[in-house]
């Protein structure tokens, strides 16, 4: 994704709205909008920000994990299925 050819002014997003909102589903690149020569925002279709969304849920999950490895707080798997296994037949 080249970033360069997608930084517009806010003038161009004023003028050209529907234009980039069209564009905007069907390259999924984000657009970085600048005001006064400094980037301001970025506008990203839906589809794109959803798949973001998930990946940061999916990061914080991994570095939960990690942190949880490195702090000793895991068990072996087989300890897991056996505590498991054991509430399982206290509940029949």
């Amino acid at each position: 994704m080249k970033l360069s050819s997608q930084i517009k002014p806010i003038s161009y997003l004023k003028a050209h709205t529907a234009e980039i909102v069209r564009n905007l589903s069907l390259h999924a690149e984000p657009l970085i909008v600048t005001q006064n020569g400094e980037a301001k925002i970025v506008i990203q279709d839906i589809a794109s920000y959803e798949q973001t969304q998930e990946t940061l849920a999916l990061l914080k999950v991994l570095a939960l994990g990690a942190r949880q490895i490195e702090e000793g707080k895991v068990q072996a798997a087989s300890e897991v299925v056996a505590q498991l296994r054991e509430r399982s037949r206290q509940s029949e």
